[in-house]
């Protein structure tokens, strides 16, 4: 079995370490032909971008093909790239995975939101994200391909926690009143992509979370405890001089529901909450 990832970063690499030992090979594509040695120290064989046969082989000899990169202002650079090689090609992959945002819900005021909730994307980041997901499912109906979609909230792992941000002393404890948001362990969302890849549905659309989404202040209080530390003091919002991208994250404030994946896929987080993924990365380091 082998897996295509067009974007190798992250959580490719956290979906690449769960599957190698399962027998799958990994190939991934490269801009910048210097870096083919670094993939390739990873068990990872380069594509170059600019070599259409090359693509056109891989996507034919992929089982799964994976999308991480984030949609320009001329859409999904994934999409540009690759379909002409897939309608150049003789098989497809099996299964086809984009990687989008819960982003595209927008603002809920700390309500709910499900797979089927009404879209109300309120960044131009998030209005590409909605974008980039109708393109790709039309792809899918068009091709015959088997095309899901994934959002995806904030992603926290080894490296990427605030126990990091509090070591490097880049840690900030923002008062949002009512400001709630979701999050996932990369390592959950590789084996909810696992899960996906065993159980192939076309047009699926899937929320990758945790069960207990939580205000930043109160995600930061913890790990400092957790490094024996003390929490940095509560800025309120208005004082705190964020940056514009900064702002629009704590402008948004939802609740998302994985109930779906958890019924379609069987997929349970191995990291239900912020506390049992913080206290894993913690023990992972000693």
């Amino acid at each position: 079995m082998r897996l295509f990832v067009f974007g190798f970063g992250y959580s490719a690499r956290a979906l690449a370490r769960l599957l190698t030992p399962q027998g799958w090979s990994v190939a991934a594509t490269l801009r910048d032909p210097a870096g083919a040695a670094g993939l390739a120290a990873e068990g990872v064989t380069a594509a170059p971008l600019g070599e259409r046969d090359a693509l056109a082989a891989e996507l034919a000899n992929a089982q799964a093909l994976l999308v991480t990169a984030a949609p320009d202002a001329d859409g999904c650079p994934g999409l540009r790239a690759l379909v002409p090689a897939l309608a150049r090609g003789r098989a497809f992959p099996d299964w086809i995975g984009y990687l989008s945002t819960t982003g595209v819900y927008g603002d809920r005021r700390g309500g709910w939101v499900t797979e089927t909730s009404r879209l109300s994307a309120q960044s131009q980041e998030g209005a590409r994200r909605v974008a980039a997901e109708r393109d790709w499912l039309e792809v899918g109906r068009g091709m015959g391909l088997t095309v899901q979609t994934f959002r995806l909230p904030g992603i926290y792992g080894p490296g990427r926690s605030a126990l990091d941000r509090l070591r490097a002393g880049q840690a900030r404890r923002i008062a949002a009143s009512g400001q709630v948001f979701s999050r996932v362990h990369v390592d959950d969302l590789a084996s909810g992509l696992a899960a996906s890849i065993a159980r192939p549905r076309p047009g699926g659309i899937y929320n990758l979370c945790d069960d207990e989404p939580a205000p930043n202040s109160q995600v930061i209080a913890y790990a400092a405890g957790l490094l024996g530390m003390a929490p940095p003091p509560e800025v309120a919002l208005a004082e705190a001089n964020l940056s514009p991208m900064a702002l629009r994250f704590y402008a948004e404030s939802k609740r998302v529901s994985n109930a779906r994946a958890k019924a379609e896929l069987g997929w349970r987080p191995a990291y239900p909450t912020y506390r049992e993924g913080l206290r894993a990365i913690l023990a992972g380091e000693a």
